[in-house]
């Protein structure tokens, strides 16, 4: 069982963070930035595990949702990058997200298997990086077959949502 209130003011300060806000100016699949994509990966996740029987560490599996895309780099403008960004970026993402939020190893594995079985030497270990790799999936599945113009529609409402939260 996941304790929401030890977790949400983790889950505020995250949202709050400019760091984190970055992510905004990041594009995926079809039209939606990572911030808005993390966020509700976060929200699915914690969903799922809230179903759980199974003990889970809430705080590990928050703190991947929401930082397993922080590459913080455009991959479509930036040709470098392009190539193997499917595989490499959770490996950037977990990196970083140890340098600025000083994640633990077991929160970097959640980050670093989140694109398996694309990068297939990070399988997921853990039942927390199976709900995050889930999670990552379905919501990203969804992106990709929402148009772009009720996409911008529900972003707008999920970034007034999300703003009511503070």
């Amino acid at each position: 069982m996941i304790n929401f209130d030890e977790l949400e003011p983790i889950y505020l300060s995250l949202l709050n963070d400019e760091r984190i806000k970055k992510m905004k100016d990041i594009s995926m699949h079809n039209g939606s930035n990572c911030y808005i994509h993390s966020f509700k990966v976060a929200k699915r996740s914690l969903k799922k595990a809230d179903r759980c029987k199974k003990e889970l560490n809430g705080k590990a599996l928050l703190y991947a949702c929401i930082l397993h895309d922080y590459y913080l780099y455009d991959w479509r403008k930036d040709r470098s990058k392009k190539k193997h960004h499917g595989s490499k970026h959770p490996l950037i993402a977990a990196e970083q997200a140890q340098r600025d939020f000083g994640i633990d190893e077991f929160t970097a594995s959640i980050i670093k298997s989140h694109m398996y079985p694309l990068n297939h030497k990070y399988k997921p270990a853990s039942k927390e990086a199976k709900i995050l790799l889930w999670s990552d999936n379905v919501i990203a599945t969804k992106e990709f077959m929402t148009s772009k113009r009720r996409k911008k529609r529900k972003e707008n409402q999920y970034l007034e949502y999300i703003s009511k939260i503070r």
